[in-house]
């Protein structure tokens, strides 16, 4: 889990830092998405994703049970996220596990798809903006 998931917090942090004070809700998201999605163009990245989001049960406590090395960027976009979505707190934290399983959920079926062959009727950059689009929605909705 190491092994892949502090390359991705790693650049997780650096799209956020590219964003600068002001970032958008969208941008946040993006920080999230992009890095993970991309997994799905390894072997062993599509693999990690399925373990992940296999992990589901867990979500609810990514605050306390997160490895803090390799989720640091992480979860300070969620804190964002969270922050930004001007709910009340238990709505707020309740959307951000949905974004997680959102995420992980679908970002996994991809790679199941791709291992197996199946077709994808998106691109991966149109798969990204999508999911980005969903994200966002689901916190601002």
């Amino acid at each position: 889990m190491a092994r892949r998931g502090g390359p991705v917090d790693h650049e997780r942090g650096r799209l956020r830092h590219e964003l600068g004070a002001a970032p958008t809700l969208a941008g946040l998201v993006r920080c999230l998405v992009v890095p993970y999605a991309a997994l799905v163009h390894q072997q062993g990245g599509r693999s990690y994703l399925r373990i992940v989001a296999q992990l589901r049960g867990q979500f609810a406590a990514w605050r306390i049970e997160s490895d803090a090395t390799t989720t640091k960027h992480l979860a300070a976009i969620l804190d964002e996220l969270e922050m930004a979505a001007d709910h009340p707190p238990a709505i707020a934290a309740e959307r951000i596990v949905a974004l997680i399983m959102l995420l992980t959920g679908t970002v996994a079926e991809r790679a199941r798809r791709i291992d197996d062959g199946s077709a994808n009727e998106l691109d991966h950059e149109a798969f990204v903006a999508n999911l980005i689009a969903m994200c966002a929605a689901m916190i601002s909705a």
